[in-house]
């Protein structure tokens, strides 16, 4: 199977220097796993990888003494963890071990930045560099179409959208259950897990009226009126789906910048396919 280069590729490579972090940051499926593999392909170093979803990799990481950590590592000098948000207090752990341990390189990856970005923010301050990986670019794209080609496929794209897994799939009815399933199955997988986010219907449908108000100014307000939600939930939904990577925020635009402040945002899907699988829309442009 041939696979795009990521733009990322390059810039992790570089960074991936002793006694400090790489953070790589995504939504589910777009790829970070398969990155970090094609990565480890060109370092060309004895590493260790880690699920942070296996409860094994969690038990293992659990005694936080320098000795234990030298044992799971020995002469090896590269630690990945993907999923790195599932281990208790990660941050806490690869702080120790970047410290403590000369020459290591750590790259951690998770598809929460609140989650991760929680456990690992005030710990790794000054030892980390954090990346955001998306759905394959226009840019990337280019490596295996010709501007020709690109007319008839962008217009497939903007219904179905970026993610990798498309590429690979033939015909319109397969790529939509795919979409469904990624929608039922891991949109709000990580957001459902927060304290108090309960009510998965009520996500799914501020999703949707966001989904139709694209491109356009957003009250909290009037979002919490037709949801039946206090203005202040309605935030706090927002922040967390942008913090698992399905909402992108553009804060509103004024000449005065007080009123700028708090002026409306917008909001819009990193993936054109997430947000019409929501509505039940695939039809042709």
């Amino acid at each position: 199977m041939e696979f795009l280069i990521r733009v990322l590729e390059e810039k992790i490579i570089k960074k991936l220097t002793p006694n400090k972090v790489v953070v790589l940051l995504g939504a589910r499926r777009v790829g970070k796993t398969v990155l970090i593999k094609q990565i480890l392909k060109k370092v060309n170093e004895p590493y260790l990888l880690f699920n942070g979803e296996d409860i094994n990799t969690v038990e293992l990481f659990q005694r936080r003494s320098i000795k234990n950590y030298q044992n799971i590592l020995g002469d090896t000098r590269l630690l990945i963890i993907d999923e790195a948000q599932k281990i208790n207090d990660v941050g806490q752990v690869v702080k120790l071990m970047v410290d403590e341990i000369p020459g290591l390189k750590v790259i951690l990856s998770g598809s929460s930045a609140f989650e991760l970005g929680k456990t690992i923010g005030e710990p790794l301050t000054g030892r980390k560099t954090t990346f955001h990986l998306f759905p394959i670019s226009e840019r990337e794209l280019t490596q295996i179409e010709n501007f020709s080609q690109k007319k008839d496929n962008l217009r497939e794209r903007l219904i179905f959208g970026n993610y990798p897994e498309l590429l690979h799939i033939q015909g319109k009815p397969p790529k939509a259950e795919y979409l469904r399933e990624i929608v039922n199955s891991y949109l709000l997988k990580d957001i459902l897990m927060f304290e108090g986010v309960k009510n998965s219907g009520k996500v799914f449908n501020l999703l949707r009226l966001i989904a139709y108000q694209v491109g356009s100014l957003v009250s909290n307000q009037e979002l919490g009126t037709q949801l039946g939600m206090a203005k202040n939930t309605v935030e706090r939904y927002l922040d967390l789906l942008g913090k698992v990577f399905v909402l992108h925020k553009v804060g509103g635009f004024s000449k005065n910048l007080r009123k700028e402040v708090v002026k409306n945002s917008k909001w819009y899907f990193y993936d054109n396919g997430i947000r019409n699988a929501l509505i039940a829309n695939l039809n042709p442009i």
